[in-house]
């Protein structure tokens, strides 16, 4: 058998067991304002990720009495879609938990099996990803705590193109008080569109917050995670595919002293 037969074969083992995304296909997007049914953890505490990271649950030697601990989560990509940014983000931070947050039911549940798949394919590989069905604007603060994140994501999100509907967006002034919260000073937020109007939202709102700051040019060209979001999702692909453009605003998370001695 050729070196190449056998990278063949090798990926075919890798994705004959993915679920397939017809079965798993859902609208668009869902309304963030509308009440779903799934369960809430009351605060970051009650939040179980046992299940979710059991490769990296692990207790201490010196006191076999003490509970088991996990890492903290690092990484949020909110509204992950069919979770291409986490598949292609997990080796490059094998270390780092990460945790896409996706309000539509069946699309949670392809992440899901996808990352249970490629686990199973891969062993000893992706068990830094995991999934959760909810609704980010108005629950994140329910699942971390002050300063937890280091990275925030927002892959192409609704644009909700009618001013009526613009407190569905997902970035606003309001909702920056709670990225601000939950990311760590130093900690960055991405966002990336295809639509010029909602990223020049975007955009106008993080500049407008007094705890971002935009990252620079140098580094903004060095970021391999920058590379990334236009690539690693099946929106960023179908964009890429149909030759459009993107937009992107990538900021940082400053400290209020900060943010006084800029003004």
């Amino acid at each position: 058998m050729s070196k190449n037969d056998g990278n063949a074969t090798q990926g075919k083992r890798q994705s004959a067991h993915l679920p397939r995304k017809r079965f798993y296909r859902a609208r668009a997007h869902s309304n963030p304002l509308s009440d779903s049914h799934f369960p809430i953890p009351i605060s970051p505490a009650d939040v179980d990720y046992s299940s979710h990271y059991p490769h990296f649950l692990h207790s201490s030697k010196n006191d076999p009495d003490e509970d088991d601990v996990l890492p903290k989560i690092r990484f949020a990509d909110i509204g992950c879609g069919f979770g291409g940014l986490l598949v292609k983000l997990s080796p490059l931070f094998p270390d780092t938990l990460m945790i896409g947050m996706e309000l539509r039911d069946k699309v949670s549940e392809y992440v899901k099996e996808r990352i249970l798949a490629l686990r199973a394919s891969n062993p000893g590989q992706y068990e830094n990803i995991s999934v959760v069905r909810t609704n980010s604007m108005k629950y994140l603060p329910n699942y971390f705590c002050k300063g937890q994140l280091s990275k925030i994501f927002f892959l192409f999100p609704d644009p909700h193109f009618k001013e009526k509907n613009h407190r569905r967006r997902v970035i606003s002034l309001q909702l920056l008080d709670e990225y601000a919260y939950v990311l760590e000073v130093g900690g960055i937020i991405y966002t990336i569109t295809d639509v010029e109007e909602l990223g020049d939202w975007m955009k106008f709102c993080l500049d407008s917050h007094p705890l971002f700051s935009a990252i620079m040019e140098e580094e903004f060209e060095a970021d391999p995670v920058v590379k990334l979001l236009a690539s690693a999702t099946e929106e960023g692909q179908k964009v890429a595919r149909n030759g459009g453009q993107t937009f992107y605003a990538v900021f940082r998370r400053i400290a209020p002293e900060d943010a006084s001695a800029a003004l």
